[in-house]
């Protein structure tokens, strides 16, 4: 089940991700922008001492600041 909601907030995340930073992917790319976003999220909150306990919207909310951050590198690497 673990592995299911991660894909779940993944999707979303992605999916939401790329709204915001205004990027047409496919599902699949938004789903692992996602992921990675999740992670990344994960460790960048933790660099500030906040953690996610907020459930699913708090998992949400850290893995969509995790893959805008991810989209927003990307764009900026594509640049140069």
């Amino acid at each position: 089940m673990g592995i299911l909601f991660s894909i779940l907030i993944g999707a979303l995340a992605g999916w939401l991700a790329g709204k915001i930073m205004n990027v047409g992917m496919g599902l699949l790319i938004e789903i692992l922008v996602g992921i990675a976003g999740g992670a990344i999220g994960g460790w960048l909150f933790g660099l500030i001492g906040l953690h996610s306990t907020g459930g699913f919207i708090g998992q949400l909310v850290v893995a969509v600041v995790g893959a805008v951050v991810l989209l927003w590198v990307v764009s900026k690497i594509k640049k140069n």
